[in-house]
């Protein structure tokens, strides 16, 4: 029997927590969490407005999702040939952070970082203009953003419309940004030390999936950023929600930085990993419902096997999609790093059948769609075929252990 949503956002709330790590895959309802868990600490229908959520200002809760990125929007003006440009919705967020806190160098490091080190964010200076019916039009300063590469000699080319992952990396640089000030804040135990008052409300930060179009070294590199980030808050009331559907993300956090550091290194200041750090993962039953399924070893999430699971189950009931060769994929890529190969494609020498092809089918299939609608298309009988004659044979070459639901593997 599941729970709705709304009733694993009370489970997570009434754990209290500082920081609970939640595997799911994407579409099993990791955004839809994080506003389940804001409308519980809120409880006022005036704060659901997705961009009010953003003002820093005597709020409960910071959240990074999906929605967080509705506050930068793009003007492109293609009638009059426009160069573009990124604006932003009027709020106190980016107000405190670049006006009042000077972060604007920062948050260009950092994108450039992520991204590229010639690709430049340049922000707008106060200035006045005229809308299409001749009235005055003033623009405040650091509400609008372009782009260009750099050539050096103080030169750079004209401004750019920067790719969606490029966008969502600068939209998590001004998040991490804000989250590094607020704990700057927070830190300081008497009041008049601190620089505003405007956080002492804040109860939580909920962070969902942080950047996935990184390659796995920035990702693996980001993971370790925030954990520190995470630790540094050690002595103030502040408790971290982060879900996430990237193996290598929940891994990093959990095994290389969170559980070792609760569980050993802050003594002193009385952390343990069973008081302080949960992790779970998030699964979808029938009917809407939801299940938290509770991480029972000290160990990462053997994700392989639990992709190997899941296909396993879309076999056995008919429901096999595109998707599950993303699966397969991954689990040959992971296993062939493991093992030592070159290429996962190796992986299946001693495949019986047409290699080649198979090789083929699994790229065409496991290519990643700009709409998620593709994912869930069902597949063909041959395709259907395939991917059990596969499954089959990975699992009697390499013997993989199999998957216990109950969360051991």
């Amino acid at each position: 029997m599941g729970n709705s949503l709304y009733e694993i956002a009370q489970l997570l709330k009434g754990n209290g927590k500082k920081v609970q790590l939640i595997y799911a895959f994407n579409g099993t309802g990791k955004t839809r969490l994080s506003r389940e868990f804001k409308s519980l600490l809120t409880q006022s229908t005036a704060e659901n407005v997705e961009i009010e959520h953003l003002e820093v200002n005597g709020k409960k809760i910071l959240y990074y999702n999906a929605f967080t990125e509705d506050l930068f929007y793009w003007d492109n003006d293609l009638k009059n040939d426009s160069e573009p440009k990124l604006k932003i919705h009027p709020n106190s967020f980016t107000k405190w952070i670049f006006e009042e806190q000077g972060q604007d160098r920062n948050i260009i490091s950092n994108f450039q970082h992520y991204t590229d080190e010639k690709l430049t964010p340049h922000f707008n200076e106060y200035y006045s203009t005229k809308d299409k019916d001749g009235n005055v039009v003033k623009v405040e300063a650091f509400t609008e953003i372009t782009f260009s590469y750099e050539r050096g000699h103080d030169e750079r080319t004209k401004n750019i419309k920067i790719s969606k992952g490029e966008e969502s990396s600068f939209v998590w640089c001004v998040f991490y940004s804000l989250i590094e000030q607020v704990i700057e804040v927070l830190d300081k135990s008497e009041p008049t030390d601190k620089e505003t008052d405007q956080f002492d409300q804040l109860g939580y930060v909920f962070i969902d999936d942080p950047v996935t179009s990184l390659d796995d070294n920035h990702l693996i590199e980001l993971a370790v950023n925030l954990a520190s980030l995470i630790k540094s808050s050690a002595l103030i009331d502040l408790k971290f929600i982060i879900t996430t559907h990237n193996p290598l993300f929940y891994n990093v956090l959990f095994n290389n930085v969170l559980f070792n550091e609760f569980n050993n290194s802050d003594k002193k200041i009385g952390y343990r990993s069973d008081r302080h750090f949960k992790w779970y993962r998030l699964e979808k039953k029938e009917e809407s419902t939801y299940e938290l399924i509770d991480r029972l070893k000290d160990s990462p999430f053997s994700y392989h096997l639990f992709l190997i699971n899941e296909i396993e189950k879309a076999i056995d009931t008919d429901q096999l999609h595109k998707y599950h060769f993303n699966f397969l994929r991954n689990i040959l890529e992971k296993t062939a790093t493991f093992l030592g190969y070159s290429d996962w494609s190796e992986l299946l020498l001693p495949v019986k059948g047409n290699r080649d092809a198979y090789v083929k089918r699994i790229l065409n299939l496991s290519s990643h769609s700009k709409h998620s609608a593709e994912e869930i298309v069902l597949l063909t009988n041959d395709d259907k075929n395939v991917l059990r004659h596969l499954m089959n044979e990975v699992n009697e070459i390499y013997r993989f252990k199999k998957f216990n639901q109950g969360g051991n593997e």
